[in-house]
């Protein structure tokens, strides 16, 4: 069966740095756009970064220069770098696998179960 297993969230001051990593297994990755997403408490899933098959990112705009999205193809792996942490990127991020190149959750086919990321002053 498909997973996707997130690791490396916890607990950084504000103005920090972490990197997540995303798991993928039973699936051909290379041939899948992945994308990071995050929720925090009472809010709704928002799009946080996607990368596509062939290396070519797309950011929202809230993270736009402090978050880097990558993939090494050979390790069936997703990464995002996140610096200059503020505590408004305070949720459980997720990753995500999508047969098409989109940055609309529902269009994803398969998610992790996630990591919480909390931010403080």
């Amino acid at each position: 069966q498909v997973q996707l297993v997130e690791s490396g969230g916890g607990l950084v001051q504000a103005g920090g740095s972490l990197r997540l990593s995303c798991a993928a297994s039973g699936l051909s990755f290379s041939s899948y756009a992945m994308g990071w997403f995050r929720q925090a408490p009472g809010k709704e899933r928002e799009f946080v970064a996607r990368i596509s098959w062939s290396h070519m990112t797309y950011y929202a705009d809230s993270v736009k220069g402090r978050f880097t999205i990558s993939r090494d193809n050979g390790k069936n792996m997703v990464y995002l770098q996140m610096n200059s942490l503020k505590l408004e990127d305070t949720a459980v991020y997720y990753c995500a696998a999508s047969r098409i190149l989109t940055i609309t959750a529902t269009n994803y086919n398969y998610w992790g179960q996630g990591t919480q990321v909390t931010v403080s002053s």
